[in-house]
C-alpha cells in the first residue's frame, strides 16, 4: 500500500511540476529568466489557461491527498 502511494506522489509531482511550468509568466519573476517574459502573438488563450489552471488544482488535490495518506499509513505502521 505505502508502495502505491510512494509511486503516485512520484507521478503526481512530476505531473504538477511540468503543469506549473506550463504556465504562462506574469512578468517579473523567475519565469522571465526562461524565456517566458517574450510576448509572443500566438499566445495562448484565456479558456485554455483557465483549464490549464483546473487541471493543476486537481493534480494538486491529488499530490496534497497522497502526502496525507502516506503519512497516516507510515504512523499506523511504526
Amino acid at each position: 500500500m505505502v508502495l502505491g502511494f510512494s509511486i503516485a506522489l512520484i507521478v503526481f509531482s512530476l505531473l504538477l511540476m511540468l503543469l506549473v511550468l506550463m504556465h504562462k509568466g506574469k512578468g517579473g519573476g523567475l519565469s522571465d529568466m526562461f524565456g517566458g517574459g517574450m510576448q509572443s502573438s500566438v499566445g495562448g488563450s484565456s479558456v485554455a489557461e483557465r483549464n490549464l489552471d483546473r487541471i493543476t488544482i486537481v493534480v494538486g488535490l491529488g499530490w496534497f491527498a497522497c502526502i496525507i495518506v502516506l503519512g497516516m499509513l507510515m504512523k499506523t505502521n511504526s
